[in-house]
């Protein structure tokens, strides 16, 4: 069961990427009502200052609500994050949800643009990898790192290769690092089907409404960063 902040406990930091909408957004306005700390990422420089904006109305302390815009694949924007992180004291928690799906409509394999799948893997496998190597010095014990993954980094569903095997790729790098690092609790974690822009580029000009919004998802986020559980591959609606 998970235990929310209150004003008089000690309030702790989250780094979110692709905290401009979807899950991200989702997440950090709860984490913001809660009283936490944030640091906020997204590429999207507009959609972003909305957001910020949006969270620093929710937040008890407003100031404590930092957004950096930027991509994580940009080393120099890691570095800022690295900073921003710093100036708050440290982290708590990190959230590795900014991702590439790649083109859309999805392409087989045997048609999949290599150049393009390179993007994939630079966004979904090595700046989160290169997020961790950089924020690492600003971590506090007991840090939470959520890495986002998906069903499609374990089934092997047609068009989904490029998307699919980048993630898988996460999971075994996240699986990895929780072995060598046994103090941090490591967690790749499935949100399940969402409603969100990417899920809508996936499947170009469907219907998705049927799909659960982002903010289903939340409740199992919130159990990871509050609850002691050990290490490993977590679905959200599970938790919840």
């Amino acid at each position: 069961m998970t235990t929310p902040q209150t004003s008089s406990s000690q309030p702790r930091t989250a780094l979110i990427t692709g905290a401009s909408r979807g899950l991200g957004l989702a997440l950090a306005r709860r984490l913001a009502t809660d009283g936490w700390r944030l640091v906020l990422d997204a590429r999207g420089a507009d959609a972003l200052a909305a957001a910020h904006a949006e969270l620093r109305a929710l937040a008890p302390y407003p100031a404590r609500i930092v957004a950096v815009a930027g991509d994580v694949t940009d080393t120099a924007h890691r570095q800022a994050l690295a900073t921003a992180a710093r100036d708050l004291g440290g982290l708590d928690a990190l959230v590795n949800n900014a991702s590439e799906l790649g083109p859309s409509p999805l392409p087989l394999l045997l048609n999949h643009p290599l150049d393009a799948l390179e993007a994939v893997y630079r966004a979904n496998v090595f700046a989160p990898l290169a997020l961790i190597q950089t924020l690492a010095p600003t971590f506090k014990s007991g840090i939470r790192i959520l890495n986002i993954t998906s069903d499609a980094g374990v089934e092997g569903y047609p068009g989904w290769g490029g998307y699919g095997s980048s993630k898988a790729a996460l999971e075994q790098l996240s699986h990895v690092l929780a072995a060598e690092q046994p103090d941090w609790r490591v967690y790749w974690v499935d949100p399940g089907d969402m409603r969100t822009a990417m899920h809508q580029a996936a499947f170009p000009g469907e219907d998705i409404s049927d799909r659960p919004l982002p903010e289903e998802s939340v409740p199992g986020l919130l159990e990871l960063l509050n609850a002691d559980l050990p290490s490993g591959r977590y679905r959200a609606h599970d938790l919840a």
